[in-house]
């Protein structure tokens, strides 16, 4: 769990950075303490909602914890291939990945957008576990097919079809038909 190992170092580097426990920084992202302890221990592969709540409690953005460099002038990813690969859970409190994200804009220090090509491989549950956060989404699968559950709706999307959404509606994505699909991958996060 390399990359996963990286963003809990950085977790914990931004909160003691800050003079912060555990304990405050559940108080401030709703979070459970067991959960940060596992996340920084680099036990548990974290999904993208606690992230955004974590982020959001330290005051900064999703991005700080997937970046190394920043800087201001343009990123540029050729052919959609980034280095740094992120691995998350689609589901929380889960060990293995479903969903493995690839920075299109890693370093770029002032953006208030994330965007990400992601692979999105199926679900390891039958039952899915809706989150919200604060912010927007926007999804484009690029290749295969995702089933995305928003709300009390269920929708299934194909390579060239698109859907934007606020986040703070619960929502769940993953590939759909028991076989891997890729998408574009948006997020807009206020902090």
């Amino acid at each position: 769990m390399e990359q996963t190992n990286r963003i809990g170092q950085k977790i914990r580097q931004i909160r003691e950075l800050q003079n912060l426990t555990p304990e405050d920084l559940s108080e401030r992202s709703g979070s459970t303490v067991e959960a940060i302890n596992a996340l920084e221990a680099g036990e548990l592969v974290p999904s993208l909602t606690p992230l955004m709540k974590l982020a959001r409690g330290l005051g900064v953005r999703l991005g700080t914890f997937l970046d190394d460099m920043e800087h201001r002038s343009p990123v540029i990813v050729r052919q959609g291939k980034s280095d740094d690969v992120v691995h998350f859970a689609g589901d929380t409190g889960v060990t293995t990945a479903t969903l493995d994200f690839a920075p299109l804009a890693a370093g770029k220090s002032d953006r208030h957008m994330e965007p990400f090509i992601v692979d999105v491989h199926p679900p390891q549950a039958s039952k899915h576990e809706l989150s919200s956060h604060e912010g927007e989404e926007f999804i484009y699968v690029l290749l295969g097919e995702i089933e995305i559950f928003y709300g009390k709706e269920v929708h299934q999307l194909a390579a060239g079809d698109s859907v934007y959404y606020d986040s703070i509606v619960p929502h769940h994505l993953h590939a759909a038909n028991g076989t891997d699909a890729k998408i574009l991958a948006v997020v807009y996060a206020p902090y």
